[in-house]
């Protein structure tokens, strides 16, 4: 753990702590969880400790939790990154990877709207002058907005992230047409019939561990099935992605849910549709879904899933609910709204400068890749080659 002191009175931060161990700051990231802060989810301290523990330490991660206080020893804003040597030069990206669709700091919500360019050189300084310094840092998939504030962080240089996340909007008390379009459930209610001829057929919310055991066991059947339908890799073949899903979708919050919810169709002879998220008391956003590989999957399953689980968080009161990045045509259907993701790439030295401009490339011809579809259509023929 290392320290740095702020003498510039030109900045509300006055101390700088890094942490490079999950349990040091276990405490203060819990205390930080309540609605005096903002942030997503996936900053949840259950969610991105587990996540270190089987998926981080395989990619020889290592915590760097860079915590800012202000002149009364209060946090003002929890960074939780992660440190890896690529090749030369030292990076530091979120926790979490590429299971955590949005990446941001926890915010002390009076300094959401107060954080300036100074309180943010503030912290970078500090990461400069490490024992370990950063080089880089790779600051992806940030929502421009959160909780309806601006993020901060988007004070820095940066680009559109390479997906943008289809978004619907839930207003206060809508009915379910203004959800959910009364032809489109009608729809819907049509392809359900043919399914709920299925013995014990049921929309399911996993709320006891054997439910969650008995769904994910049918998860992890379906799903590589699936991908390799799909001519696809089995991305859940990943060193410590299993084990990983396993243990969020058991770990229960303090309120009672769980660090990952599943939502299931259901029945005796088979599972027929699973999605799976994390959710907060205005949120849900999808982290992962398969649905059967039987004839039961010509009815649409995922999309009757996806109404009963768009009604289910509506009526709790949720306002806005995500089907993940990407522009997946099913996504479509349900959310109408494209919410702007950004990322940052900042050289914190001049050995940083050279590998900050070559991820901000990549980026970017990755993202003009996926909106040029005769660029897309030869990416997709391509990698189902490799996975042939």
């Amino acid at each position: 753990m290392a320290e740095s002191q702020t003498r510039s009175q030109a900045s509300r931060v006055a101390r700088v702590q890094i942490f490079d161990n999950m349990q040091a700051v276990e405490e203060l990231w819990r205390r930080m969880e309540t609605p005096e802060q903002v942030f997503t989810p996936y900053q949840r301290f259950d969610f991105l400790a587990t996540w270190q523990k089987h998926v981080g330490v395989n990619q020889h991660l290592k915590p760097f939790i860079v915590v800012a206080y202000d002149a009364e020893c209060r946090p003002l804003m929890l960074l939780p990154l992660a440190l890896k040597q690529d090749k030369s030069v030292r990076v530091a990206r979120f926790l979490g990877g590429k299971h955590s669709t949005f990446n941001m700091p926890i915010w002390r919500r009076d300094f959401v709207t107060a954080a300036s360019t100074a309180d943010l050189n503030k912290v970078w300084d500090a990461v400069r002058d490490h024992p370990q310094p950063v080089d880089v840092l790779a600051l992806i998939q940030q929502p421009q907005r959160w909780q309806d504030l601006v993020n901060p962080l988007s004070q820095l240089p940066s680009q559109a992230s390479v997906n943008a996340c289809p978004l619907l909007l839930i207003a206060p008390n809508a009915s379910p047409a203004e959800r959910i379009s009364n032809s489109f459930r009608r729809r819907l209610k049509g392809k359900e019939r043919k399914l709920q001829a299925l013995p014990g057929y049921r929309y399911v919310r996993a709320t006891t561990d054997a439910d969650i055991k008995r769904l994910l066991d049918a998860f992890f059947v379906i799903k590589p099935a699936r991908m390799a339908s799909q001519k696809l890799p089995n991305v859940f073949a990943d060193p410590g992605v299993e084990d990983f899903v396993r243990d969020a979708c058991m770990t229960r919050l303090a309120d009672g849910s769980h660090a990952i919810e599943i939502h299931a169709l259901d029945s005796e002879e088979e599972t027929i549709a699973i999605f799976a998220g994390v959710a907060d008391d205005l949120r849900f956003s999808m982290m992962f879904n398969t649905y059967t590989m039987s004839a039961n999957a010509r009815y649409s399953p995922g999309l009757i899933l996806i109404r009963d689980i768009v009604d289910f968080y509506a009526e709790r009161g949720y306002t806005s609910l995500d089907l993940g990045i990407g522009s997946d045509d099913y996504k479509q259907l349900f959310c109408k709204t494209r919410e702007p993701i950004f990322d940052s790439f900042l050289a914190l030295n001049t050995r940083g400068k050279l590998a900050a401009a070559g991820m901000s490339a990549l980026s970017h011809a990755k993202r003009m890749v996926k909106e040029t579809p005769a660029l897309m259509k030869a990416a997709q023929v391509l990698r189902g080659a490799i996975h042939r």
